[in-house]
Formats: structure tokens, sequence, C-alpha cells
């Protein structure tokens, strides 16, 4: 081919007119996901938008335009869904509090099956008549009475700081994304 051969040329006004329909296509797809977004009242976000044109969010980002409509539909009141939106945040501070409740819960099983443990233990060991005289076994009785509220007291103290812990790291959480 010579350098006055007008084919190349047609072909490459050919491609671009090719290419800027294909962008015009696109613009229309997103701002057709746009106004049906707003229209059903659904969250208006740019991966959203993006999903539901069929386009990638680098598009949006390339059109400033296009990208400045859907920021000023996020920023229109009657854009925000009508209902609360749960977020990914809230959601894994439930589940953390969720976590620990339950590893409150089974400390506290554990506890409970070893009180019981022990007292059906020492009523076995009073009926048998193997058991020591009455005013030493008061006295041990007073012990593990004692004994038992110590660690009472010792696993509440254990719960308060886990509690405590759990908070803080909640709050931590809530100051660094605001």
């Amino acid at each position: 081919m010579t350098p006055a051969d007008p084919a190349p040329d047609r072909r490459t006004a050919a491609a671009i007119a090719g290419r800027r329909a294909d962008t015009t296509r696109r613009r229309d797809r997103v701002l057709a996901a746009l106004s049906q977004a707003h229209a059903a009242g659904r969250e208006i976000s740019v991966a959203g938008i993006a999903t539901s044109a069929g386009v990638d969010r680098t598009f949006l980002y390339r059109h400033r335009d296009l990208l400045a409509q859907v920021r000023a539909e996020q920023a229109r009141p009657d854009s925000q869904p009508a209902q609360p939106t749960v977020s990914r945040a809230s959601l894994q501070a439930d589940l953390l509090a969720a976590h620990e409740r339950a590893t409150r819960l089974t400390s506290h099983i554990q506890r409970l099956e070893r009180r019981l443990s022990e007292a059906l233990g020492e009523r076995l060991w009073q009926e048998t008549g193997l058991g020591a005289p009455q005013d030493v076994d008061e006295l041990q009785q007073r012990i593990v009475q004692l004994e038992q509220q110590t660690l009472d007291l010792r696993l509440q103290l254990a719960e308060r700081d886990q509690d405590l812990a759990a908070n803080r790291e909640l709050m931590t959480r809530l100051n660094t994304t605001t």
C-alpha cells in the first residue's frame, strides 16, 4: 500500500466511529441503570450502577460526567433507601459480640457442670457414710463454698474484662472508621 491509498483512512475512521458508538451505547446503559435504581429506590453506588449497566467501574471513572451524575443521585435525600441498611462493619461487630457471648456461656456451662458434679459427689459421699465427721465436714463444706465463691468472683471479673476488651475494640473500630 502506498501512502496515498485511502483504504487505511477509511478503516481508521470506521474503527473510531464504531468505538464512539460503543461508548454511546454504554453511556445510555449507565443512564438507564441510574434512572431504574432511582425509580426502584435501591441504594445507588458506583459499583452497583456499573454492574446493572454491564460496564466496568473504570468506565464511570473515565467519564467524569457520568460519575458526577451517580454522586449527585447518591446525595439526593430521596435516593436513600427507606429502610436502614446493614453495613459490613456492623455485621462484623454483631458477629464478634455473638462469639464473645458464646464463649462466656460455654465457660458458664462448664462451671455449672463442675458444681453439679461436686454437689452430687458430696451427697453420695455423705449418704454412703464414708464422709468425715460432722464438724470437719462442715468446715470442709465452708472451705468449698468459699473456694467456689472465689472462683465465681474471678470468673465474673474475667467476663467483665472480656466485655471491657470487646467494648474497647468496638470503640477503636468506630473511632478509626469515623
